[in-house]
């Protein structure tokens, strides 16, 4: 069979598979779309309703303090029928959205970026994983899944992020920053992503290029490309919304100042919930400089693999960000099956699985006591929320010593299968 109709017939499973459940259980998108492990403050898709609403009728979507959500998705979500009284449209829009993610994570899977990079090869590369598998884990995740039917933004964001990595690997470097300066407008947090996505853009164009050229000439020049692209973007936003810059304190102003403590799936919420406000300015500045130091840390101690260093980060990202969710964790887990040469060099994979499984299905269970029963507390909730951050940590740091000790092992030969124990 050939791989195009083994394409076809993946691509075609998954969204039969995401017909079938939206046939069969009419409100389960409405469902999911009030969960919070799903949907946050600055992804939701009912605020995204609710600032419509104000957008279609003159009002500025930004007058009710709900809508956190950059200003071009509303021109184009007013194109659509009403998802109230036509929902397949909106359902087959997320639909064709995870797909593309599809076909860019298959086109990442092609590259063999993973396996070898220019500035090393594994020594495990013929077990590199074959790009439909990949795109098979991707599109058949529960939680890839879950957050198509739930509908937040965030899907938009992913789909960006993941064919700006696309582009990169594959030569086309004025494209990828196109795709990451629409992927930080909505987002903000794939700002962060800029140092290892140059890295990689320079490498497959060194790698590709017969005529040599200044690494930081090249930097500096795409990096203004994306300033350039993002600052655009900025503009147009503003035309869209009357010629007023308010959407900047309301979407950005978000995410990096936390006013709206919705509880979700990260430890920003409780932690600022419960902190003095002498203090507040502080411990943001703090979080958000752990978060940003994880960059330099990965692209410097990972230099010779960039598109780990951004599969890495994607997991950093899912547990350290503001407002985190089970769609970060289906992005990670997309590219992270690249790296399944490296899988045997895990060591807690079991403790990993049980404990994202545990909190998978405690959470919503932890969350009704708190809400709806009323038997519990925020620390309830908060505390799977500890064990979910405890094991998507414990898998970060677990394919990232594995990774590097593909490396040492390249270097050492002679220690390849041998225990290593700290002195």
């Amino acid at each position: 069979m050939s791989i195009d109709r083994q394409k076809g017939l993946l691509f075609g499973a998954a969204a039969g598979l995401r017909l079938l459940l939206l046939l069969a259980f009419p409100g389960l998108p409405n469902l999911l779309a009030g969960r919070v492990e799903i949907s946050t403050p600055v992804t939701s898709f009912k605020r995204l309703q609710e600032g419509l609403f104000l957008y279609t009728h003159n009002v500025s979507p930004y007058d009710g303090g709900v809508f956190h959500q950059a200003p071009l998705l509303l021109p184009f979500f007013s194109l659509l029928p009403n998802p109230l009284s036509f929902p397949l449209a909106t359902s087959l829009l997320y639909i064709g959205l995870d797909l593309l993610c599809a076909d860019a994570v298959i086109q990442i899977a092609e590259s063999g970026e993973s396996v070898a990079s220019r500035l090393f090869v594994s020594p495990r590369k013929a077990i590199r994983g074959n790009s439909l598998h990949i795109a098979a884990a991707y599109l058949f995740d529960p939680f890839t899944i879950a957050t198509c039917l739930g509908r937040p933004t965030s899907i938009f964001t992913n789909c960006a992020i993941l064919y700006a990595i696309a582009n990169a690997v594959n030569g086309r470097s004025l494209h990828s920053m196109l795709a990451l300066a629409f992927a930080s407008y909505l987002s903000l947090y794939p700002t962060l992503l800029l140092p290892p996505l140059l890295l990689l853009c320079y490498d497959r164009h060194a790698r590709e290029s017969k005529t040599p050229i200044s690494s930081m000439s090249f930097l500096s020049s795409h990096s203004t490309i994306f300033a350039s692209s993002f600052t655009f973007l900025l503009y147009l936003s503003y035309f869209t919304t009357g010629s007023s810059w308010e959407f900047l304190s309301s979407t950005y102003g978000v995410h990096l100042l936390l006013p709206d403590l919705t509880p979700n799936l990260g430890l920003w919420w409780y932690f600022f919930i419960e902190m003095f406000d002498s203090f507040r300015e502080f411990f943001l500045g703090v979080f958000w400089l752990h978060l940003a130091a994880y960059v330099g840390g990965f692209s410097i101690r990972l230099r010779k693999q960039p598109l780990f260093i951004i599969t890495s980060l994607l997991g950093t990202f899912a547990i350290f960000k503001p407002y985190p969710s089970i769609s970060d964790l289906s992005l990670y887990l997309s590219l992270l099956p690249l790296y399944r040469h490296t899988f045997p060099l895990m060591r807690y994979t079991f403790f990993t699985t049980s404990t994202l499984l545990y909190a998978t299905f405690l959470g919503p269970a932890f969350y009704y006591l708190w809400i709806y029963a009323g038997s519990g507390n925020a620390n309830f909730f908060y505390a799977i929320t500890l064990v979910w951050s405890l094991g998507l940590s414990v898998l970060v740091a677990d394919s990232t010593h594995a990774v590097l000790r593909d490396e040492w092992e390249k270097e050492r030969p002679d220690m390849k299968g041998k225990d290593i124990k700290r002195i």
